[in-house]
């Protein structure tokens, strides 16, 4: 069979943007292509010097830098030209797939699809507003999460899961890991990396203010600011608090943002790497990387980081009213009895014990690898063709 075109609707895309949706749309797209497929994805203007010929921008929306998410239903009150927009543009490049990434940014609660394309909605983080009712409503042929968790977290809440599919998100980039001797002294003298945007439910001031004075290591963060925040001025006062309290400790030092290409190589070159997120991970980006690179994950035990991780690393249980075990999702009341300052120690015991025993921590980064070595651009893409298109339908491209 020809190969099929597939649109990728995410409306704040950009190349290299520290966001875990973005990377992991554009891990998608590649290996779409990889398996001989079109990809094409339709973001919001403005255009950047980075824009490749499979991006399209939309003429009838330019999101500002940065964005308020809460502003989005203001620059989208009249829905219609982007909606023509996206219609016309699926209907020109022949779309046989259009995959709505959100129901908001993705254009989900819209669904512009010309008649006869099969339509997929991803939910990358739990949501049960008008949107993800409205995106719903219109009766997507398939409905994608990144992980059973996410999955399990909506049924919960209350949405039909029923027929929902979860899909990793890819790794991009290729990079080898260490040898087991430099993987050896990274263990005795090597960094604690961290890498996150700028926001604070991943857990990057609550680290630094329970960073053990005697660690006796390096500690590096990357701490990139995005396209988008959720109140004015949030990542800059995310960023400030964070270089003060790290300006206080010795060896510990905030790095810029690094390109997608970069990622895994300044994991790579990490003793461990810290996952502090006080939010449940749908899937786990920076994980990924890491372990793809040998590099044992220390985390918090929710979310999908445990399944992702496995015995490639430590994870941590936090206190909910007393005791331990599965956490419910994060909100409302249950935000307020976790202890995240006392659960941010914790993870740095774990971090010092893990690098202290030599058997288990080397067990651990000779299982890394192991734990994501299905996560390629190409089996990620067969499997999201695999569910999206019908059998009687579905192209052999790659065959």
């Amino acid at each position: 069979m020809k190969p099929v075109t597939i649109a990728l609707v995410l409306l704040t895309h950009n190349p290299d943007e520290p966001a875990g949706v973005e990377r992991a749309v554009a891990s998608l797209a590649e290996g779409l292509r990889e398996l001989g497929h079109r990809a094409v994805i339709v973001a919001a203007g403005p255009a950047t010097a980075s824009d490749g010929p499979d991006l399209v921008r939309l003429t009838t929306l330019s999101l500002p830098r940065p964005m308020l998410f809460d502003d989005l239903p203001r620059l989208l009150a009249d829905p219609e030209p982007v909606r023509r927009e996206v219609l016309g543009l699926l209907t020109g490049i022949g779309a046989d797939v259009a995959c709505w990434t959100d129901a908001v940014v993705g254009l989900g609660y819209l669904n512009p699809a010309p008649p006869g394309t099969r339509t997929a909605l991803m939910l990358h983080f739990l949501r049960v507003d008008e949107p993800i009712a409205q995106s719903l409503a219109h009766r997507p042929d398939t409905v994608i999460t990144p992980s059973p968790f996410l999955t399990g977290e909506a049924a919960r809440a209350g949405l039909d899961t029923n027929g929902w599919h979860a899909l990793p998100n890819a790794l991009l980039c290729r990079t080898a890991p260490p040898a087991a001797d430099e993987r050896e002294r990274l263990r005795r003298t090597g960094p604690v990396r961290i890498l996150g945007r700028a926001d604070p439910s991943k857990g990057i001031a609550e680290l630094l203010r329970a960073c053990p004075p005697d660690l006796g290591r390096p500690v590096e963060i990357v701490l990139a600011a995005a396209g988008f925040e959720l109140w004015p001025g949030m990542q800059d006062e995310v960023l400030r608090e964070c270089r003060a309290l790290a300006a206080r400790l010795a060896n510990v030092e905030i790095l810029p943002a690094v390109p997608w290409s970069e990622v895994q190589p300044f994991l790579a070159g990490a003793a461990l790497a810290l996952v502090p997120s006080t939010s449940p991970e749908t899937f786990g980006n920076v994980a990924a990387e890491a372990l793809s690179v040998g590099t044992p994950v220390v985390g918090y035990g929710f979310g999908h980081l445990p399944v992702l991780t496995g015995t490639a690393g430590r994870m941590v249980p936090l206190d909910v009213a007393g005791g331990f075990g599965h956490l419910p999702p994060l909100t409302g009341s249950t935000r307020k009895v976790i202890d995240f300052e006392e659960g941010a120690a914790r993870l740095w015991r774990a971090t010092t014990d893990l690098l202290a025993d030599a058997d288990a921590y080397h067990a651990a980064a000779r299982q890394a690898p192991l734990q994501v070595a299905a996560h390629t651009p190409a089996e990620v893409a067969r499997e999201f063709l695999r569910i999206t298109l019908g059998p009687e339908e579905r192209p052999a491209a790659d065959a």
